[in-house]
């Protein structure tokens, strides 16, 4: 007949074996490159932080001001407030490219009027509620920006700042419509400072 032996009781503790010097620290920086990768994707790939450049989006936006905007599978909307990259915003008074944040105001296909008498911008023949403007819209004295009717191609939107009299956009023919492969993404959360912390 075969005994029956408990060998958890016959066999003691096992001992675990000593860790190698330094094990510690090299968990540690993997947990830390683990991150930095984590955080790279996250603010090129999904959202990222721009600072608010100029005062075209006053009151809404203001100078300095820093938000968090959304990439990932973003297609721009009417009223949107979206950013977009500086590569084809070079206007003659600018030394440089520019990231521009602006609100969109209507996207491909879509017409854009603007009656400067009434200070009424118009999509598709329908006249835009805008209660975030603050103050009435005036005739540009620039001649670049006078053109008063727009149709926009497909795959392209039209942008104005929030502070219409002194902004540039799309009003200024050597801007125009934006084709959309140029907006980085969507303006959703005021973070700085801290008294404008709040969505967007």
């Amino acid at each position: 007949m075969d005994e029956y032996k408990d060998l958890s009781q016959e066999e003691g503790p096992k001992e675990e074996s000593p860790r190698r010097p330094g094990a510690e620290l090299y968990e540690w920086l993997q947990l830390f490159l683990g991150c930095v990768v984590a955080a790279v994707v996250l603010f090129n790939c999904v959202a990222r932080l721009t600072r608010v450049d100029g005062g075209s989006m006053d009151n809404t936006l203001q100078d300095g001001e820093i938000m968090l905007i959304w990439s990932l599978g973003y297609t721009p909307k009417q009223r949107d407030i979206v950013v977009l990259n500086k590569t084809p915003v070079r206007l003659q008074d600018w030394p440089e490219p520019r990231a521009i944040v602006k609100r969109v105001i209507a996207t491909g296909g879509q017409t854009v009027d603007i009656d400067y008498g009434s200070g009424t911008v118009y999509v598709d023949g329908r006249p835009l509620e805008e209660p975030y403007l603050p103050e009435e819209m005036y005739l540009p004295f620039y001649p670049t920006m006078q053109q008063t009717h727009w149709e926009i191609p497909e795959g392209s939107i039209f942008v104005m700042g929030d502070n219409r009299n002194h902004s540039t956009d799309s009003r200024d023919e050597q801007l125009g419509a934006i084709d959309t492969g140029y907006v980085l993404g969507k303006a959703v959360l005021a973070l700085w400072p801290m008294e404008r912390f709040g969505a967007v």
